[in-house]
């Protein structure tokens, strides 16, 4: 018997709509094929009981993109089976729901997967995370476990924010906007959407949540980005 889908996603201060952009790559996928859903908030230092409470297997440690044992995006698929990690995700929602196709094996989704898009802007972004988006409770695990990640407390890492590192974003975002312009935009395939344009939207959705100036400056480092941000708003527009 079908179920409703239920997505997993870190909440934020109210009022409570997604953030992160790993479970928006699910969300958006959701909307954009029309999925019938709902939003399971689950703060951070309740991720591990949480989900190890549906039985699900730790992520793999040797998948490309591990970070950690337990993570979000998890989901209860229609059939009340569960799954974590946005790309397994995205693979079995393709196959469950064809239409509209992510071209998952289309080039430029690898592309857009071996980007480290906003890697130049670390400092000016992750450090306002916990000030900004996140509940206390969230906020004390955010502060203590990106300390262990970076080996510095985040207060540091956001001094070390510098205009450079914008600099050092002008010719990523030109390689991103050239990708764009190869089949005319406003997608990466031109009139066609694909998992490649949820990869970079959803990065551009979490700064627009978290800081208007820096997602307005980052739209403006290429033409192409208000234009793809633009063609996504209606995939963006459920939040929770």
């Amino acid at each position: 018997m079908s179920q409703q889908v239920i997505l997993y996603d870190i909440p934020s201060k109210p009022p409570t709509k997604g953030w992160s952009f790993n479970p928006w790559k699910v969300r958006m996928v959701l909307n954009l094929k029309g999925v019938d859903y709902k939003t399971q908030w689950v703060e951070y230092p309740d991720l591990v009981p949480t989900l190890k409470s549906l039985g699900l297997p730790p992520n793999d440690p040797n998948d490309p993109g591990y970070s950690t044992d337990y993570s979000s995006p998890a989901i209860r698929y229609a059939d009340g089976t569960y799954a974590m990690d946005s790309w397994h995700i995205i693979q079995e929602l393709e196959k469950q729901y064809p239409t509209p196709s992510l071209h998952l094996d289309d080039p430029i989704v690898t592309k857009l997967r071996n980007i480290t898009i906003v890697k130049p802007l670390v400092p000016h972004l992750i450090p306002k995370v916990p000030k900004v988006l996140l509940n206390k409770v969230s906020a004390d695990y955010f502060y203590l476990t990106r300390e262990e990640k970076f080996g510095k407390p985040l207060e540091q890492v956001e001094r070390e924010a510098t205009e450079e590192q914008w600099e050092e974003m002008k010719p990523v975002s030109k390689d991103i906007g050239d990708l764009l312009r190869e089949k005319g935009g406003p997608f990466f395939l031109g009139d066609t959407i694909s998992y490649a344009d949820v990869i970079f939207v959803t990065c551009l959705k979490f700064m627009e949540v978290l800081d208007a100036d820096i997602f307005q400056r980052f739209l403006a480092l290429d033409p192409t980005f208000p234009k793809l941000y633009e063609a996504c708003k209606e995939w963006l527009a459920r939040e929770d």
